[in-house]
Parts: C-alpha cells; sequence; structure tokens
C-alpha cells in the first residue's frame, strides 16, 4: 500500500464525519481517485461500473466491481475479503441487467435499503442510468454527495506532499525531455513518444506513471486551441510556436506544468504578452497565504495583467492530487470569481494561467504547496518564452 493503514482509518474517519453532518447513512462513491485515497485501489478497471459503499455502521468500506477485478482488490487495498463483493461479467455493458442491481443487493443485505443512502452523482463515472436504476432498486431518491470525498482531501498529508514532490521530479525530467525533442526537422509524433517515455521511466531514480490527460502539444495555429494534442504528420518548422501541458505523475499524484516554446526570435506581441501573464503569476504566488480565499488569488492575478490589456475568461487554477483519467484535477477549488475557499496549509494547487487567442496562444503555469507563511511553487522550471535554437 501506498499509505500506513492509519492514514486510510483517518480518512475514513473524515468521510463518515462529513456523511454525517449532510444526514447520511450509506455512500456509493464511483470515482476511482476517491476510491484509491479510501483504501488504495488501483486499476484500469473504471471503464466499467465499479465503486465503494460507505456505511457509517460498518469499519470497512465495501468495494464492488467486475468479477476479474476483485484480485486488483485484493492486491492492492487494505480490505478485508469479506468486504469485496465482485459482480458476475454479465453485468458488464448488458441493457438488460446493471451492476446498480448488484449495488442494491448489497445494501439490501448490510440493512441499508430504507437508509439514508448518498450517491455521487455528478462526476465522469456514474451515469444517468446508474441513478435510474439505484433509484428504482431504492424505491427513494439519493441524496447528491457529488464531492463530498473529494472535499475531504484537500488538505494534503505529509506522505501525499512527498508524492507530489516526486511526481514534481518526474514532471521536470517530462518537461526537459519535451524542449530537448521540439526541434525543427522533426516530427511532432516522435516529441509526444519522448514525453509519454519520460512520464513513465521517471527521472533520477523517482518511478512515473501515465498521465490522467494526454500530452498537449499544439503547434501554430493550434495554440489558439485550450486541449489539442500533436499534429501526428507535421513536422518542427523554424519559427513554430508551440505549447507544452504536460504533468509528472508518481504513485498517481500529479504535478502538471505548462510551458511556451519558440523555435526562434519571439515576435514582439508574444513576448509582450508573455511579460504580462509572467508578471501576474508573481503577484499571484506572492499573494497566496494562508487564509486568503480562492476568488481572491484570482482578482490579484486579473488585476495585474488588466494593466497591460490582457484577459482571461476561463478559472486560473484548481487543486490537484492523486487522479485518474480524464483529469488530473481533484474537482474541488477553482481559483475564480465567486469561490469562497479558504485556503489553508497543506494545500496544492495548479495556477494555469493559460491565454488562448484568436492567432497564438502563451502558457507558463506553477504548481504551489500553500505554506505556513504563504506558498511554496514545486517546480523550478524557468517560466519565460523557452527559445531552444537561439
Amino acid at each position: 500500500m501506498d499509505f500506513e493503514l492509519s492514514e486510510y482509518h483517518e480518512r475514513l474517519a473524515k468521510v463518515k464525519r462529513s456523511m454525517a453532518q449532510k444526514g447520511l447513512d450509506v455512500l456509493v462513491a464511483s470515482d476511482p481517485s476517491n476510491m484509491k485515497w479510501l483504501t488504495g485501489y488501483d486499476g484500469w478497471s473504471f471503464y466499467v461500473h465499479q465503486g465503494l459503499i460507505v456505511a457509517l455502521d460498518r469499519p470497512e468500506p465495501i468495494w464492488w466491481g467486475r468479477g476479474m477485478d476483485a484480485n486488483g482488490a485484493k492486491l492492492t487495498t487494505w480490505l478485508s475479503p469479506d468486504s469485496l463483493r465482485p459482480y458476475a461479467d454479465d453485468y458488464v455493458q448488458n441493457p438488460a441487467k446493471h451492476p446498480m442491481s448488484h449495488v442494491a443487493s448489497i445494501l439490501r443485505e448490510f440493512g441499508w435499503l430504507n437508509k439514508r443512502v448518498g450517491a455521487e452523482h455528478d462526476n465522469y463515472w456514474f451515469t444517468g442510468r446508474c441513478l435510474q436504476v439505484l433509484e428504482a432498486e431504492l424505491q427513494a431518491p439519493t441524496a447528491d454527495a457529488t464531492g463530498l470525498i473529494n472535499w475531504e482531501r484537500l488538505i494534503k498529508s505529509p506522505t501525499e506532499i512527498a508524492y507530489l514532490r516526486q511526481a514534481a521530479v518526474v514532471c521536470r525530467g517530462v518537461m526537459e525531455a519535451a524542449t530537448n525533442a521540439v526541434r525543427p526537422g522533426r516530427l511532432e509524433r516522435d516529441a509526444a513518444a519522448a514525453v509519454y517515455a519520460a512520464c513513465v521511466k521517471g527521472v533520477d531514480g523517482v518511478p512515473g506513471d501515465h498521465p490522467a490527460i494526454f500530452p498537449i502539444m499544439p503547434s501554430n495555429e493550434r495554440t489558439t486551441c485550450a486541449h489539442l494534442g500533436w499534429a501526428p504528420e507535421r513536422i518542427y518548422q523554424p519559427d513554430d510556436l508551440v505549447l507544452l501541458e504536460l504533468c509528472g505523475v508518481h504513485r498517481r499524484y500529479h504535478c502538471p506544468l505548462s510551458r511556451t516554446v519558440y523555435l526562434g526570435r519571439p515576435p514582439r506581441r508574444l513576448a509582450d504578452l508573455a511579460a504580462a501573464v509572467l508578471e501576474g503569476v508573481e503577484a499571484a504566488l506572492a499573494f497566496v497565504k494562508p487564509g486568503v480565499e480562492a476568488w481572491e488569488v484570482e482578482a490579484c492575478w486579473r488585476s495585474t495583467v488588466s494593466k497591460r490589456g490582457v484577459v482571461k475568461p476561463s478559472r486560473l487554477g484548481y487543486s490537484i492530487g492523486a487522479s485518474y483519467v480524464p483529469d488530473w484535477g481533484e474537482r474541488t477549488v477553482s481559483l475564480r470569481p465567486d469561490d469562497h475557499t479558504v485556503l489553508g496549509p497543506n494545500m496544492t494547487f495548479h495556477l494555469m494561467p493559460g491565454i488562448w487567442e484568436d492567432d497564438l496562444g502563451f502558457e507558463s503555469s506553477e504548481p504551489f504547496l500553500v505554506t505556513e507563511t504563504g506558498c511554496e511553487p514545486l517546480m523550478g522550471f524557468p517560466r519565460g518564452i523557452l527559445t531552444p535554437e537561439l
């Protein structure tokens, strides 16, 4: 396991306290990052329905999932055999049966069918059909418990912070591999392959892992878009503009980083945009400290860059930690107007001031840890426009 058993027990106690505060007796959770955080479960099995059942009156969560994945639960979780409840394979992608009926049978077995049940209604892994079947089996509505576990993950333990620091080491190797591979005359897909290799191999003895988001590496006009990858047939040319939004991963903990590469001398407009964004980054990081609210960090950034005419309509950043495809964020705090979350020590964020305009884009982000007195950037990678050809 990646953590001491006592830490898993502490996490479970926190979730149960939150459930009790919300009047829930039972929680059905399907977010794989929440499954890992509570039990250690780690497998590429989230393409079928799986999850945990957490009940106030039971000392362990119950893992439920596809039968062929039960051994994976035995190997990666701290749960006892009686807490593993796999379902038969004819539940998989069968319009006549649904795994939520299996979940209901577990609830029935433990006398929870008439209890107050919550479920993560709004995530990538809980479908409309899940809700329909579960509520039909319960003959009652479920409470929306979306984010209940996610919010308990916001403050990181010392071990989690250590994993994020190791992910940052991997991220440096990933970014160095990318910037070394982005050269005139080379195929974009070869640069992407170098990124994937560095992601998995790791660096300096720190093993990596697959990222929750594929390498975002658009060039030229594609830099006007926020989430495009590489062009498989394209060869880098002199004076290409390339955005890199990449990540280092260690034990599923993600440390993302974005940078901008220009294969030549950057044009004045790009240089001016970069100067404005980087001034905003410096101001925002200097502003962060325990007690400030998320919206205030974004307001500090916006007030700084607006003096140079820069406008960013999207959020400035988000919390980070352990995650799986398709998102490396924690789906809790956003650095944007109206988010009144109070920042505290040992929270971790990705400050992501990406700018995508009609003819070009610029990115230079910073993952950071909130400390007792301010914040600590997790990376030390150069922030300006990277110009490997100069």
